[in-house]
C-alpha cells in the first residue's frame, strides 16, 4: 500500500469519564497499543456523526469497543456495518476490538447478543486454536458476544466463557472480543469504576482486580497488525 495512505480508528463509543481522565479515550489507547505516529491516524467518531471516506482510501482500519450494543442497531452502527461489508469486499486489512469485533461478525452474517452467563470481565485466559495449545492473557469487559458465526470465518482463540475470541475473516481481517488496547492500569480503572457503582459486590471486584496482570500478546497483536499494515503487507 502507499505510504502516504493513513490508518483509520473508527471510534464507536468513549471510554467512561473516570477512565478517560486517567488514560485518554479509546483513539487514544489505540494509537498507544498500536505504536503508531499520530501523524498517520485519521479518527472518525461515528456517534458524533463524522463519516469515514472510501475503504480503499486507507491502509488499515482498527474499531474500537463502545458501551452501546450493536443489537440497538443505532443509524451510525448500521452505517459503520455496511461499511465494513465494503471494506471487507475490496480486501481493506481490518482489526476490530470489542464491539468492532461484534460488529464485523454482525455485518457478516453472524449473530451478536447478550452472552447468556452474563458479562465477561477483568483479565481472562485465551487458548489459541487448533493447534496451538498456548495461552495468553488478556482485558475484557463485555456484556455482549459473538453468538453465531457468519459463513467463512475462522475460530482462532477463545476463552472459559466466550468460545469465539479470535476470529479471522480471510487473510487480511481479524478480531478480538478481548481489548488488546486495554493496558493493566486501564483495567483497573474499569474494575474501580465498577466497585464504587456496585459497593455490594466489592468482594466480587476485589476478586478479579487481584488477577489483573500484563498482556503484552494481546496488546501486541495491534501493533503487528498496525506494522504491517503501514508496510503494505495485507496478510494480518
Amino acid at each position: 500500500m502507499s505510504d502516504s495512505k493513513p490508518l483509520l480508528i473508527l471510534q464507536t463509543g468513549d471510554a467512561p469519564e473516570s477512565v478517560r481522565r486517567e488514560h485518554g479515550n479509546f483513539d487514544r489507547m489505540f494509537i498507544l497499543a498500536g505504536e503508531v505516529n499520530e501523524a498517520r491516524v485519521q479518527v472518525v467518531y461515528l456517534p458524533g456523526g463524522e463519516r469515514p471516506e472510501a475503504p480503499e482510501t486507507y491502509a488499515g482500519v482498527m474499531i474500537t469497543g463502545s458501551a452501546a450494543m450493536v443489537t440497538d442497531k443505532l443509524p451510525w452502527s448500521e452505517y459503520a456495518a455496511d461499511w465494513l461489508r465494503r471494506a471487507v469486499a475490496e480486501n481493506t486489512p481490518v482489526f476490530g476490538a470489542c464491539y468492532g469485533h461484534q460488529l464485523l461478525a454482525y455485518a457478516l452474517g453472524g449473530k451478536v447478543d447478550y452472552h447468556p452467563d452474563g458479562m465477561e470481565l477483568g483479565t481472562q485466559a485465551i487458548e489459541l486454536l487448533p493447534e496451538l495449545p498456548r495461552r495468553f492473557g488478556a482485558n475484557l469487559v463485555h456484556s455482549q458476544s459473538v453468538l453465531t458465526l457468519p459463513p467463512g470465518a475462522t475460530v482462532l482463540g477463545r476463552s472459559a466463557h466466550d468460545p469465539y475470541q479470535i476470529l479471522r475473516y480471510g487473510p487480511n481481517v481479524i478480531s478480538t472480543q478481548f481489548h488488546p488496547e486495554f493496558t493493566a492500569a486501564v483495567m483497573r480503572s474499569y474494575l474501580a469504576r465498577m466497585m464504587a457503582q456496585e459497593p455490594e459486590r466489592r468482594d466480587h471486584y476485589q476478586h478479579l482486580e487481584g488477577q489483573i496482570a500484563a498482556t503484552p500478546h494481546s496488546q501486541g497483536l495491534l501493533a503487528r497488525f498496525v506494522r504491517r499494515c503501514l508496510r503494505g503487507d495485507v496478510t494480518v
